[in-house]
């Protein structure tokens, strides 16, 4: 199959966001917004899910790119949400039209076969409207109760085993009048959470998962992999000065444990395929609307470019991270298989892209709600560690969950 890729000038940000999260896929990192439209044209089906050992150069046989130079990215773009377990079945689909435009306004879009239809169903997008709803039903998967006894039989579980981290989730299940918009709620978290990159995408059982993930998995350019896990949070109160909060947050031995956990394990399993490894000495401060978090950046560089692994290879060594895991890898997946009751699903999957020549960008699914008409399922975790206090890990996931519940039923900023 054809691809045309051509330079154009830059289009309005809010009709790609409309059009990619309402029926499309869409990835808007606060630096670039990638939106697909016009149905797939290419799916690739990963029977191993995140951990299929499809490569770019297997997903992308039989494919070429004509038209205008461009960078990474800007090319044939396959979108992805993948599922958490590893193993689960996932797919990657190729829009008929992407749209990839950067902050500073540079744009490009590639079509199959080089059909130039796209500027009309960008026009046809109505904006993004949501009137507030009430709720019709809200459940919690464990309740609040049973998920601070969970947290206590973990901390039970690591003072007696080898386990460092699990990080422990629950869910929670609403229903509402009206079908839900996924435009207005991705229109919503962009301005709500500037710093983290946006997502909506189309999930293989029909649903839209659409949400504002702070966490990058993998970004991997060429030789060079960079990653930047978040562990270690807190709650940040409305109408007060956060300094004091995030200060506290920088000198909590708890936390700085956890973190170190997670940024340690990243560069171990990196370390597997690329030669020189740089990671931040100490963190710094991600701050959200709601939260803050600790985060570091991992650098990564193979010494071959001509063999440095593709985007999909990363990701299979990295995930899942100790950020929604837990470590070691082995033992923290038995104990959450025999404390989390429910499947995750997307939730603290992979959401992102990857190119035809092997580039790509993925996030950890989290901060997200699962959309099918007026039906929602939304999910948070915390990082449990020996030190770990039940209620107050209790407390972060109800933080998280409203949060994200803000999202889906407020009607503007």
């Amino acid at each position: 199959m054809r691809f045309v890729r051509r330079r154009v000038d830059a289009l309005a940000w809010d009709s790609l966001r409309t059009l990619g999260a309402r029926e499309g896929w869409l990835v808007e990192s606060p630096v670039a917004l990638r939106a697909g439209f016009g149905g797939s044209c290419v799916t690739f089906n990963l029977p191993g899910g995140p951990h299929d050992e499809t490569s770019v150069a297997d997903a992308f046989a039989g494919l070429t790119l004509e038209g205008d130079d461009g960078p990474a990215g800007t090319g044939i773009v396959a979108f992805g949400t993948l599922p958490f377990d590893p193993a689960a079945p996932g797919r990657l689909e190729i829009p008929t039209y992407v749209v990839t435009q950067e902050r500073g306004g540079a744009t490009w879009v590639t079509s199959a076969d080089g059909v130039d239809a796209w500027r009309g169903l960008l026009d046809a997008q109505t904006p993004p409207t949501q009137d507030p709803q009430n709720l019709r039903s809200l459940t919690y998967q464990p309740t609040a109760e049973e998920y601070a006894h969970n947290v206590a039989l973990a901390v039970e579980v690591m003072r007696h085993k080898e386990i460092d981290k699990v990080v422990l989730a629950r869910a929670v299940l609403g229903t509402v009048p009206e079908p839900l918009d996924c435009a207005a709620i991705a229109q919503r978290l962009r301005h709500r959470e500037p710093v983290c990159t946006i997502y909506s995408l189309p999930t293989p059982d029909g649903r839209r998962f659409v949400g504002a993930s702070p966490e990058l998995i993998v970004r991997r350019e060429g030789p060079v992999v960079r990653s930047q896990p978040l562990a270690g949070t807190i709650s940040l109160p409305p109408h007060a000065a956060p300094d004091d909060y995030q200060n506290w947050l920088l000198g909590s031995a708890k936390n700085l444990h956890e973190h170190a956990v997670v940024v340690d394990d990243i560069v171990q399993l990196l370390s597997r395929d690329y030669d020189d490894i740089v990671a931040d000495p100490t963190p710094s401060i991600v701050a959200l609307r709601t939260v803050a978090h600790l985060g570091s950046w991992v650098t990564g560089v193979h010494r071959d470019a001509n063999r440095a692994p593709d985007a999909l290879a990363v990701l299979r060594l990295l995930h899942p991270t100790a950020a929604v895991g837990g470590m070691p890898r082995d033992a923290a997946t038995e104990l959450l298989a025999r404390l989390e009751a429910h499947d995750r699903g997307h939730y603290a999957g992979p959401v992102g892209w990857v190119d035809a020549v092997g580039d790509g960008e993925w996030w950890l699914g989290l901060r997200g709600v699962l959309v099918d008409g007026t039906s929602f399922e939304a999910w948070a975790g915390a990082g449990i560690v020996s030190e770990s206090d039940p209620i107050a890990e209790r407390e972060e996931t109800r933080d998280k969950l409203a949060s994200v519940l803000t999202s889906v039923l407020v009607d503007r900023v």
